[in-house]
């Protein structure tokens, strides 16, 4: 429940930890070091430059659903980037700097 395994399989944002064995077989399944380089270069660099990260739980799973948001809409706005963040739990609450970075990032691609 706290998005920190997601993926994307079949291009679709899943909770790994929800998708079974057997639903996996023969999908075509993309973690974060699996992003294409220009959308994991933009968000990742963003990231870095913003500080986003403190204990690093979340981190991948926000990667994620921000490229899988980034995917479908190039330029989101705060509402839109809450409603795709929503799923994702941050312990240390860096919410406000996740929006931020998914903004930069847009911005470079």
């Amino acid at each position: 429940m706290c998005g920190a395994c997601s993926a994307h399989v079949d291009g679709e944002l899943k909770r790994t930890c929800q998708v079974s064995c057997s639903e996996a077989t023969g999908k075509d399944i993309t973690t974060v070091e699996g992003l294409p380089t220009k959308v994991a270069e933009a968000l990742k660099t963003a990231w870095l430059e913003l500080d986003v990260a403190q204990c690093g739980y979340c981190q991948t799973g926000m990667i994620m659903a921000a490229a899988d948001l980034l995917k479908n809409n190039g330029n989101p706005t705060d509402e839109e980037i809450n409603d795709a963040m929503n799923k994702n739990v941050c312990r240390c609450g860096t919410y406000g700097r996740i929006r931020k970075a998914i903004h930069l990032a847009a911005t470079r691609l």
